[in-house]
């Protein structure tokens, strides 16, 4: 290659070094850009979470503090002028009172699923089937009266926030409890199996089941696939669970027949 090639060559190579620092600027700019957007959005995120943080407070204070209110003087009314009212009369102030407590735990549940995003996870070693026994114990203390039997599936070990979890279970053993109440040998199961390569855990019941073509609304708040005439409840519960378990990194699924019960697994992925 001769003298001038070499030159030629040398000026090529000299522009082409000046493209890809004009390019590499041009990046760097980006880059910039959109560290800085990244910050804006940031900082929009904590403002958002303190806003709902106040609002949480605000709510837990402002609207409990009325209903509570409404919800004693109406059971004071029950118990000290019943005899003053004509059937009509009591009927409708015991609508009232049960109207206050449905709100309040409306209101409960609300606060619940707000309170899930913004907190911060701890994640630690647990083991639900104690979880699991400690729930079932508190809701056979408030109906002693039936008879439902929990099968524990050995050791469920798992990773995650214990007060977040302590809520799933609560939620999941609370539905199978209410949905096997016109069983008269009612039978709820939980442990661990293997979903799609990774552990799942579940808890099973041997219920009134539900049509599967409509299982994404469980999911849904305020949605609800039985009637409150049939069971009581707000359709919260489940919207917080899933909150919950995505917060965790997991997946929450169901599985279910009209009539023969129904089965609800999540994934809880390690650290």
């Amino acid at each position: 290659m001769s003298e001038e090639e070499l030159r030629h060559e040398l000026e090529r190579a000299r522009a082409t070094i000046g493209e890809l620092q004009n390019e590499l600027a041009q990046t760097n700019h980006g880059v910039t850009a959109l560290t800085l957007e990244l910050d804006q959005r940031t900082a929009e995120l904590v403002s958002a979470n303190s806003d709902l943080e106040a609002f949480t407070a605000s709510a837990s204070h402002d609207l409990r503090a009325p209903l509570r209110a409404l919800s004693g003087f109406s059971q004071a009314l029950i118990e000290e002028y019943s005899d003053k009212l004509d059937v009509d009369g009591q009927r409708y102030l015991n609508h009232i009172r049960n109207a206050a407590e449905e709100m309040g735990q409306l209101i409960e549940d609300l606060l619940q699923l707000c309170r899930v995003g913004p907190a911060n996870l701890r994640r630690e070693s647990l083991e639900l089937g104690e979880m699991a026994r400690a729930v079932m114990e508190g809701l056979q203390a408030e109906e002693p009266h039936r008879e439902v039997t929990l099968a524990v599936a050995g050791r469920i070990s798992a990773q995650g926030d214990r007060g977040l979890l302590h809520q799933v279970m609560e939620n999941l053993l609370g539905n199978a409890w209410k949905f096997t109440n016109k069983r008269s040998h009612a039978r709820i199961e939980t442990g661990m199996c293997e979903a799609d390569g990774e552990t799942a855990y579940f808890v099973r019941d041997n219920g009134v089941g539900f049509d599967e073509a409509y299982a994404e609304d469980l999911f849904v708040p305020f949605k609800r696939l039985h009637s409150e005439a049939e069971f009581t409840g707000t359709g919260v519960g489940l919207a917080t669970v899933q909150r919950i378990i995505h917060r965790h990194g997991g997946r929450l699924w169901a599985e279910a027949e009209v009539d023969k019960g129904a089965t609800f697994f999540f994934t809880l992925p390690q650290e």
